[in-house]
């Protein structure tokens, strides 16, 4: 029998090449749902992979979505931003990214998007994490959206912890037919005070 017939080859072959698959696969998820540039060390971590075979993989990764060796390019792509990778949508698609998400499809706000501005509202400025502990969900992908449709901004970041907090804008002022914030009406009471927000941000001090 011939080394290429030798079934236990093809067999190890097979499963190098699920293996870089399911690798390929594994960062393509994680970068689904990173916010920010994440380095190659991190994703190799998050893979286990070295750092050294998870930029070729990102190589791989970017060369697909652009539409390599005859592939169809997505309207999407891979970047190599500030020292990490992320997903970005193409510049080219941007007025139709722009229609989608300040357009009639996402015109009415959904009960979550709605407690978020909530809590920040009457809270802020104050970070994702903290608005987090007070709704008891994950707030990344709404906080995002509300950003994108121009109900929220960046403030600065905590001096502490780094994390980015976020602030209403004057064009949700204008939606709700308000002057100001302290138009609003008195419901943080109702809220946890700025001592256990601190908790939530500042664990342990």
């Amino acid at each position: 029998m011939t080394e290429a017939q030798n079934p236990a080859l093809e067999e190890a072959d097979s499963h190098q090449l699920v293996s870089h698959e399911q690798h390929l696969a594994a960062v393509e998820a994680v970068l689904m749902v990173t916010e920010e540039p994440v380095t190659a060390k991190q994703l190799a971590a998050a893979v286990d992979v070295s750092e050294h075979r998870m930029v070729a993989l990102l190589d791989q990764l970017r060369a697909e979505a652009d539409g390599a060796a005859g592939g169809r390019q997505r309207g999407y792509e891979l970047r190599e931003v500030a020292g990490g990778w992320r997903y970005y949508s193409r510049a080219r698609y941007a007025e139709q990214v722009s229609a989608f998400v300040l357009g009639d499809q996402t015109a009415r706000l959904s009960a979550a998007a709605l407690e978020t501005l909530a809590v920040i509202a009457y809270r802020q400025p104050v970070a994702r994490s903290a608005v987090a502990a007070i709704r008891g969900v994950n707030v990344d992908g709404v906080v995002r959206t509300l950003v994108q449709r121009g109900l929220l901004d960046t403030a600065g970041h905590d001096p502490v912890t780094g994390a980015t907090l976020y602030v209403t804008t004057a064009q949700l002022l204008e939606r709700l037919g308000l002057d100001s914030l302290a138009d609003l009406p008195q419901l943080s009471p109702h809220l946890p005070g700025v001592e256990d927000l601190q908790e939530h941000e500042h664990p342990g001090m």
